[in-house]
């Protein structure tokens, strides 16, 4: 279950209700205001209120009155000098909130991104949901031999099942404990009358790390942008990445202007050190370059080849 039936009626009344404002409002991601975006087995992204939009980032850059100027190509064109010379300041003007459900590992990690404000699920106060998530076949890997966080080749068979029968089992199994040590149902009804059960701050260590939680994360632009440099990459553990990939759709919805120029020097751009710098102008004057000759590392020279669409 992705959202709960309370969920959806929460959703379903939020999306009826209707506002009379003077701020600026953007019909694409109105659309898609409080609809979750469906991420793995029960998790999701939906955004919950937004505060600006690519006129904005504008308006800030120029300090002016106006929504920007009169043809969307100046704004675009500012809007793309202001990415490519790292000017961050007009994009934190506008801000995003998301309500997120995503397993806890997961969320371990994306806490590292401490530029945002984060409320999340209290397992002092509410009991958690029976729901944890079980990778799928194709993203169940082995340790990779060469990167020590990343995957390598994809388990089969025998091993894999069983893999996915302990990953099911142990889940299981906590929250099974979980639950009896409470000793209430989801709804936080006494089930045993005979027991007075476990403080639930306690009972939550039980629980394995694939057990779903849920936030609140409110980003302004510049640092949801870095979180998606990060995060929406191919070499971002698959589980965050699908969130960030959703995020990304989301941002392209918000602000087009700014998310093709997020695309542009951002994602779809190479960053290169002196030495780099120095090799491609030198395969450009015709020289031949060598490894040894580049002054880089070895894992630095691939890393340039491999930029450079060139074979090692």
């Amino acid at each position: 279950m992705t959202v709960t039936p309370e969920q959806r009626a929460e959703i379903d009344a939020a999306k009826s209700a209707r506002a009379e404002t003077r701020r600026a409002t953007v019909p694409a991601l109105e659309e898609l205001l409080y609809e979750p975006l469906t991420v793995l087995d029960h998790g999701f992204v939906r955004v919950i209120d937004y505060m600006g939009d690519d006129a904005a980032v504008v308006q800030a850059a120029r300090v002016s009155y106006g929504k920007g100027t009169k043809r969307v190509s100046d704004d675009a064109g500012l809007i793309n000098y202001l990415m490519r010379h790292r000017h961050t300041t007009p994009f934190e003007m506008c801000e995003i909130k998301y309500h997120v459900k995503l397993p806890i590992f997961v969320a371990r990690q994306w806490i590292r991104h401490r530029t945002a404000n984060v409320n999340e699920y209290s397992a002092r106060y509410s009991v958690l949901d029976k729901e944890y998530y079980i990778p799928a076949p194709e993203q169940l890997a082995a340790q990779s031999q060469n990167n020590r966080q990343g995957r390598g080749d994809v388990l089969e068979g025998d091993e894999a099942k069983r893999v996915l029968d302990i990953l099911r089992a142990d889940a299981e199994q906590t929250y099974g404990n979980y639950a009896w040590m409470l000793n209430e149902d989801e709804g936080g009804k006494v089930t045993d009358e005979s027991r007075s059960g476990l403080a639930r701050e306690l009972a939550r260590m039980n629980l394995t790390l694939n057990t779903y939680t849920q936030w609140y994360w409110k980003v302004d632009l510049h640092n949801l942008m870095h979180f998606l440099s990060l995060r929406a990459d191919a070499h971002a553990q698959y589980e965050i990445r699908v969130y960030a990939d959703a995020m990304m759709e989301t941002l392209k919805r918000w602000v087009p202007l700014t998310a093709s120029a997020f695309e542009d020097y951002r994602m779809g751009a190479a960053h290169l050190s002196a030495k780099g710098l120095s090799v491609v102008k030198r395969l450009i004057a015709g020289e031949q370059v060598d490894q040894k000759a580049s002054g880089l590392s070895l894992r630095e020279w691939r890393e340039l080849m491999a930029t450079l669409g060139r074979e090692v």
